[in-house]
């Protein structure tokens, strides 16, 4: 981006992974650009997203509910919800790890996936779909792991770029949904911002009042992009 050629493309018509009605096409950054990294932080800010090795922006012509979304980490105060999961889990031991495949993860990861997506096409992951998916070669990637008593519950693959933060994806042991690691892993994500002064944590997209996506506006404060920019998303916002 800047002043450097950057080639992209658009999808075919695929199904929507949110509406079982809808087709859903994306804007995908040239995947052989060798700049991918150098421009990644940037792509961050304009809205695009990592999945695998693919730098990629919803952009469905009659569709226009996917919307990037962002939590300015230096200004965010949990809160009591919040509070209350961060105490919940805090018998677990945190592990900053180099992303990578191991047998141990794909387990976990292959688990959470027959429990999450049965019968979806997502619930037979074998070791190549948890590399394709999860990691890219260029990509800022790193493993926050969480551990009780050396059983592994929860990875959250997180890229660290240095004006922000990308939740990628998180896995957890299904058996353990009461202790509320998905929410548990963004918290400990905006720390991980807030420690080395990163000012953005990117959650993906949101998409309003979906049963799967509109948890992220608890996250105050939230900014949305719009054809006008970032824009702050109130909390109880339609």
């Amino acid at each position: 981006m800047r002043s450097e050629r950057i080639r992209l493309f658009q999808t075919l018509p695929h199904p929507c992974g949110y509406y079982a009605e809808r087709t859903a096409q994306n804007l995908v950054i040239d995947p052989a650009a060798p700049q991918l990294e150098r421009i990644y932080a940037t792509a961050l800010g304009r809205g695009f997203r990592r999945a695998g090795g693919h730098l990629y922006l919803p952009h469905c012509p009659q569709c226009h509910a996917c919307t990037p979304c962002r939590i300015e980490v230096e200004r965010f105060v949990p809160d009591r919800s919040q509070r209350r999961c961060l105490r919940r889990n805090a018998d677990l031991d945190l592990r900053e790890a180099p992303a990578g495949f191991s047998a141990e993860r794909h387990e976990l990861y292959a688990r959470y996936l027959r429990a999450r997506h049965p019968g979806g096409g997502m619930d037979e992951a074998d070791a190549s779909d948890f590399r394709r998916f999860l990691t890219a070669p260029w990509s800022p990637t790193l493993f926050m792991e969480w551990r009780l008593g050396g059983r592994l519950l929860a990875v959250a693959v997180t890229d660290v770029c240095l004006t922000g933060v990308s939740a990628v994806y998180t896995f957890y042991d299904p058996d353990e949904t009461a202790r509320g690691l998905g929410t548990f892993a963004i918290l400990k994500q905006i720390e991980l911002a807030q420690r080395r002064a990163i000012p953005w944590l990117y959650l993906g997209f949101w998409i309003a009042r979906h049963p799967k996506m509109d948890y992220k506006r608890r996250f105050q404060p939230l900014q949305i992009r719009t054809v006008d920019g970032w824009q702050a998303l109130d909390e109880h916002a339609e």
